[in-house]
C-alpha cells in the first residue's frame, strides 16, 4: 500500500522547505518544493522572476499546473508556496488529494523576525508593499484557508526546529 503524501502549508518563513526537506530524510521519502518544481517548469530562478517577467496571474496558473502534476505520486514529502492554496483551482486539487496537510502556523510577529533575518530576494511583495509589512495582511488572509484545508496545525512560535520535526514525525506517523 502507497503512503498518502504529506503537504506542509503555512506562510512564507513557517519553515515548510527547511522541516520538509529534514522530514523526508527521516523519513526516507522524496521531497518536493513546489517552488523550485514551478521554477523549473518555467525556466526561471525562482517564483520573484516568474512574477515579475510573467505576472502574478502566471504564476499562480503555474502553481495549480504543478501541483496537480506533483499529486500524480504518492509517499511525497511536499512544501507548498505559501500561496499556492488561493491559486486557481488548488484548494480543491488539496481537498480531493490523497494527502495529510499539516499547517506551520506562525504568528505575523515571528515571520517578520524570520523574513528580517534571511535573505528575502526571491520574491516581490504581493499587496503592494515590502515582504516584512505585508506579513500581516497575507496571514489575515490566509490564515483561515490554512485552518481549513489541514487536517493538523503545529504551532512554530518559539519552537526550536528538532522539536517541530518530532511533532511532524509523530503527524506522518500517525497515518
Amino acid at each position: 500500500m502507497q503512503q498518502p503524501n504529506l503537504i506542509l502549508i503555512g506562510l512564507r518563513a513557517s519553515g515548510k522547505s527547511t522541516l520538509g526537506r529534514l522530514l523526508a530524510q527521516e523519513l526516507g521519502r522524496d521531497f518536493v518544493d513546489l517552488d523550485r518544481v514551478v521554477a523549473e517548469q518555467m525556466d526561471a530562478s525562482g517564483p520573484g522572476e516568474i512574477i515579475e517577467r510573467e505576472g502574478i496571474d502566471a504564476f499562480r496558473f503555474a502553481e495549480t499546473q504543478a501541483l496537480r502534476s506533483v499529486l500524480e505520486h504518492s509517499g511525497q514529502i511536499i512544501a507548498l508556496g505559501g500561496g499556492t492554496p488561493t491559486a486557481p483551482g488548488a484548494a480543491d486539487l488539496l481537498r480531493e488529494a490523497d494527502a495529510r496537510i499539516i499547517y506551520l502556523r506562525a504568528t505575523p510577529e515571528t515571520l517578520r523576525e524570520r523574513l528580517s533575518e534571511s535573505d528575502n530576494t526571491d520574491r516581490p511583495a504581493l499587496v503592494g508593499t515590502d515582504a516584512l509589512d505585508e506579513v500581516q495582511t497575507l496571514f489575515e488572509q490566509r490564515d483561515p484557508l490554512y485552518r481549513q484545508l489541514a487536517q493538523s496545525v503545529v504551532h512554530v512560535d518559539g519552537v526550536r526546529e528538532e522539536a517541530v520535526l518530532r511533532a511532524l514525525l509523530a503527524l506522518a506517523k500517525a497515518d
